[in-house]
């Protein structure tokens, strides 16, 4: 690959990268959170109940910055906090899942159909390189994350 195709490349995963936080700002603002806090309860979904640090850990955020996130989402009824019962100093933050998704699905359902729809017009194949391509990229910003954490 030539550096010109490179360089467009570059360029279109830049602005793949800024639509997709223009689309989850406006779908977080539109539910009444802000977009970072909106992606954070998306941890919630993936990995189920976390510690808040767990949570500090996943997000990169401080744990005093993890305590009021944890507030914001608790008011809201979508987490609460659970003392561990093997260690009485340990809090589990317990997501409400079937709240959260119901939450959001207003905004994303349509989406998600019309994803599925555009993933099932690559063959195979294609699908081999975009996976390809996305977990080494992951992998690669995951680095350079942790690099500078």
């Amino acid at each position: 690959m030539d550096g010109d195709n490179i360089i467009e490349l570059r360029k279109l995963s830049q602005k793949y990268a800024y639509t997709s936080i223009q689309m989850h700002e406006t779908i977080a603002r539109n539910a009444g959170f802000s977009a970072t806090d909106h992606k954070y309860l998306g941890f919630f979904l993936q990995k189920g109940n976390l510690t808040a640090g767990e949570l500090a850990e996943l997000t990169g955020l401080t744990t005093g910055a993890v305590t009021g996130l944890i507030d914001r989402f608790e008011k809201k009824n979508l987490v609460k906090r659970q003392s561990d019962s093997s260690d009485r100093r340990k809090v589990i933050i317990v997501p409400d899942s079937q709240k959260i998704i119901k939450l959001f699905e207003p905004y994303y359902k349509k989406f998600q159909a019309e994803t599925e729809k555009l993933i099932a017009s690559f063959s195979d194949k294609e699908i081999q390189i975009i996976e390809s391509y996305i977990i080494k990229y992951i992998d690669l910003m995951n680095d350079t994350y942790k690099k500078y954490k």
